[in-house]
């Protein structure tokens, strides 16, 4: 299980998104966001393209403990159907239209 760190940001994002993307290309299917506190829409753009590496290698992407205010970033941005294509489970909840 992939956990990034407590800020999923512009700041570190490229960072994060790289060890992601590292976990992922290992065959990781499951992203806790337990620890993630602060967000932006770096944050939205992150999970986006972790879940494009991992359908592009085959693999069934789960995140799950998403923050609150990282529901709502995706909500407004309208993006959660991206995020848990047909097949994909996602554990959290709040991830539907």
């Amino acid at each position: 299980m992939f956990r990034p760190s407590h800020s999923l940001t512009v700041g570190n994002a490229k960072v994060t998104l790289e060890e992601g993307l590292r976990a992922i290309a290992g065959g990781e299917t499951e992203i806790d966001l337990g620890d993630v506190v602060a967000v932006d829409s770096a944050a939205v753009a992150t999970l986006l393209a972790w879940q494009c590496a991992a359908l592009n290698q085959g693999l069934n992407l789960h995140f799950s403990s998403l923050p609150a205010n990282l529901e709502s970033l995706i909500d407004l941005y309208g993006v959660a159907e991206l995020l848990a294509p047909a097949g994909v489970t996602v554990a959290a909840s709040t991830l539907h239209h």
